[in-house]
């Protein structure tokens, strides 16, 4: 859950999300080595009188055009990894459908019988003490811990998107298609996300809410509401 005035992401919780920020912070290291080489390079072209050799020196530009290919070789390998990652799914122990409508979603668990919900907002009036405004559903999504969850996700009206920051996942609900992704939550917790595309008047108010626990109480959650 993000906190006032964070600057940074939100704590990983799979370990997609967890590639993705060392990802992030690889970049932005990479970034400020380039930043501070052209204010060297700027102050020193200021302060010192360029010679015509220095001017017309082939190895110069030979630097200058390897080193920007390297540069772009260190990020993009690590960045094709990590799309590769995302893109794969073997075996799930769990299969998830998410549903987008104008303004809330549905949820089908297809590995068990008529195991389907609606999920709204919950209106301010009627949120509990401690719970986030705007972000609170009176029905969440429940997974089991440690498990490969498969999410097909597909919409009903317009274009959604199913989105769980510290999950690293983030995916568009297109009518007449399905759309898959998956992710495997590390430890038990409640994690907070919303439509992440523009969808309407209501677009801001279709929270989603997934809540990880260990595998013996999902197994007990599921057994009631199929029964």
């Amino acid at each position: 859950m993000a906190n006032h005035l964070q600057l940074g992401f939100q704590d990983a919780s799979s370990p997609i999300m967890e590639e993705l920020i060392q990802f992030h912070d690889h970049a932005l290291m990479v970034a400020l080595a380039i930043c501070s080489l052209v204010l060297y390079l700027l102050a020193l072209m200021l302060t010192e009188k360029l010679s015509s050799n220095t001017v017309d020196a082939q190895a110069i530009e030979l630097v200058w055009t390897i080193l920007p290919a390297m540069v772009l070789i260190t990020l993009a390998l690590p960045s094709l990894r990590i799309l590769y990652m995302m893109d794969e799914i073997n075996e799930p122990d769990l299969t998830l459908k998410a549903i987008g409508h104008q303004w809330y979603w549905s949820y089908e668990y297809t590995d068990f019988k008529d195991l389907t919900f609606d999920s709204y907002m919950t209106p301010t009036s009627d949120l509990p003490l401690g719970h986030y405004r705007l972000l609170e559903v009176d029905h969440r999504v429940i997974v089991p811990t440690e498990s490969t969850v498969r999410v097909i996700v597909t919409a009903d009206d317009v274009l959604h998107s199913w989105a769980v920051p510290s999950l690293g996942v983030k995916t568009d609900a297109i009518p007449g298609r399905l759309n898959q992704t998956s992710f495997l939550i590390s430890r038990p917790g409640i994690f907070y996300g919303q439509c992440s595309e523009i969808c309407g008047a209501n677009h801001s108010f279709m929270p989603i809410v997934v809540e990880s626990t260990p595998l013996a109480n999902f197994e007990n959650w599921s057994s009631l509401l199929s029964s």
